[in-house]
């Protein structure tokens, strides 16, 4: 696909104002205490030990409402010292889906933590966690379930998860809390920077062509998939518009990233219908971190740097998780 957004000197200046909510701390800030307060010890058990160089756990931790959640928590056998630790999070219709496929940051040195998204999984992805709260009538897909109100929204659960995730990895003996960073692609990417909004003290966040965000923009420049469920919603439920903008920005990425002051890299493609490049570049711009960089790749999709950004991600982590002195 052609690039078809704003050019490239315009999306680097690209400074949306934003849509918040006046109680919007308040909101995240009842939502994790509450959920806090039902937390549980991770639960863990040994498998997979066909990857002999690894040692990979099956994770469950408590996440929004005590609800369970499964994850992985995969790092290098023979390690002695706790290890810095990368959260990862996934993209849209995605669950943890097998260790063997997060090899790749433990083989690097790293302890890696993966989150499973409750009521996904798909694909090559499937996922083990179920989402127990129901919702009242949508479009196919989770971006309209729970949509009347942000107290019922699906991605207060997931933002939720997302947090506790982090505080579950630096739970562990095995994890140097201190250094602890987290990370996701698209959908995944969106709730990376919730999560970096919304956790304190995290060592960074790698954010790769991130969803979730600026969604008013999306919506009139994009009639992708995952967004267009949106437009769907809206064009069943006719006048619903405000209330649906208002319900989303207690959970847009643009939001949050203004809360979020961890080194950051992001990433972006200019040929990407599915998360545009503004609402990337909204986002990138509103970040609070003043230690931030962005990948950029002109003409790539929603694919992104692909296994190059992989690359750039091993060298920043490498510089940021360097042992002090």
């Amino acid at each position: 696909m052609a690039q078809f957004d704003l050019p490239l000197a315009q999306l680097q200046q690209y400074l949306p104002d934003r849509e918040e909510a006046p109680d919007f701390d308040t909101f995240w800030a009842d939502t994790l205490s509450s959920s806090r307060a039902l937390g549980q010890p991770v639960v863990r058990e040994r498998t997979n030990p066909e990857l002999a160089n690894l040692i990979v756990e099956d994770v469950t931790f408590s996440g929004y409402g005590g609800d369970p959640i499964k994850g992985w928590f995969i790092r290098p056998a023979g390690a002695t010292d706790p290890l810095p630790c990368i959260v990862n999070y996934i993209g849209y219709s995605g669950g943890r889906g097998l260790a063997l496929q997060w090899t790749l940051l433990p083989s690097a040195g790293y302890a890696v933590f993966v989150m499973d998204t409750r009521g996904q999984g798909s694909g090559n992805w499937p996922g083990s966690t179920p989402d127990p709260a129901g919702s009242g009538p949508q479009i196919a897909g989770k971006m309209s379930a729970g949509l009347d109100s942000p107290d019922t929204y699906y991605y207060r659960r997931v933002y939720t998860d997302a947090a506790l995730a982090v505080d579950a990895a630096r739970s562990l003996p095995e994890v140097d809390s201190a250094r602890v960073v987290v990370a996701g692609g698209s959908q995944g990417g969106g709730i990376a920077l919730a999560a970096a909004g919304l956790s304190d003290g995290i060592a960074g966040a790698l954010v790769d062509v991130p969803f979730l965000c600026h969604f008013r923009r999306a919506l009139q420049i994009t009639d992708s998939s995952p967004f267009s469920e949106l437009s769907k919603y809206m064009m069943a439920n006719r006048g619903s518009e405000e209330a649906v903008f208002r319900t989303l920005s207690y959970f847009d990425g643009v939001n949050l990233a203004a809360r979020a002051t961890a080194p950051a890299l992001f990433s972006v493609a200019l040929a990407d219908p599915v998360c545009p490049p503004s609402t990337v570049y909204a986002a990138f711009n509103h970040y609070a971190g003043t230690q931030k960089d962005i990948a950029v790749y002109p003409y790539n999709g929603h694919e992104g740097g692909g296994p190059v950004q992989q690359a750039r991600q091993l060298t920043a982590l490498a510089e940021l998780l360097a042992p002090s002195s």
